[in-house]
């Protein structure tokens, strides 16, 4: 089975959208396809970003914009860190332990890279290339509440860089428009990671740019995925809109 699945590849809008942790699949050259972790943890976000792989789809759709998605489990290897980055390959991750990723050696985690996350980035990038102009869109989703942690209240995470926060800003301005939606600005998580997949397909490339996170209790089914990917599509057209071209 292919590291990552490309959708509307005839598209050519004004976005190319990826999701990096968009699969809970281990690939059975990784442990014979067993991390070790039960499948309630396996359904959790430690493994994937739960519901963004239907977000991404239904966006396609509407933006008429191709989309990237993985196709392997974060805790196999994770595509939006650095090669060099220690959390690449996670060991322990919000409480649960990743018992086959304990002893890795170089030669397994040289083949994760070669068989899963190279793979991912150059389809994202050979995406953005034949769309010069075009914004990376990444969509993600976080979980209500980490372990031990307070609930998080935010609907909907704006993240970006300082180095160029000009896309996110303008989403954010319109998602202002939105009474109804509690707007993360850089919540949960900031948005400047070095290496990450938006500092290398786009910061890097003077892309415009912005990762969008939902909380994944809004967009844990079918229905409330193509809800949520109809209001978010012409938030982000008209934030685009306002943009200087590059």
């Amino acid at each position: 089975m292919p590291p990552f699945h490309i959708i509307g590849v005839a598209y050519e809008g004004d976005f190319v959208i990826s999701v990096d942790h968009a699969s809970n699949r281990v690939p059975s050259f990784v442990n014979d396809g067993d991390l070790g972790v039960g499948p309630e943890d396996m359904a959790r976000h430690i493994s994937y970003d739960v519901g963004a792989a239907g977000v991404a789809f239904a966006l396609s759709e509407h933006l008429k914009s191709p989309a990237v998605l993985s196709n392997f489990s974060r805790l196999v290897i994770d595509p939006n860190r650095s090669l060099l980055d220690p959390t690449l390959i996670m060991k322990l991750y919000d409480g649960t332990l990743i018992p086959a990723n304990r002893s890795l050696s170089a030669d397994q985690i040289a083949t994760r890279n070669a068989r899963l996350y190279q793979p991912y980035h150059d389809a994202l990038q050979t995406l953005l290339t034949r769309q010069p102009k075009a914004a990376l869109l990444a969509i993600h989703s976080f979980t209500p509440c980490l372990h031990g942690s307070a609930p998080r209240p935010w609907h909907i995470g704006v993240l970006y860089a300082k180095k160029d926060p000009h896309l996110s800003q303008a989403i954010m301005a319109e998602l202002a428009k939105e009474a109804d939606l509690t707007v993360g600005d850089n919540e949960p998580y900031v948005g400047a990671l070095p290496g990450d997949s938006i500092d290398q397909h786009a910061l890097q490339q003077g892309r415009h740019n912005s990762l969008i996170e939902i909380r994944n209790d809004l967009i844990n089914t079918k229905a409330k995925q193509v809800h949520w990917a109809a209001r978010l599509a012409p938030i982000f057209m008209r934030a685009f809109e306002t943009l200087t071209p590059r």
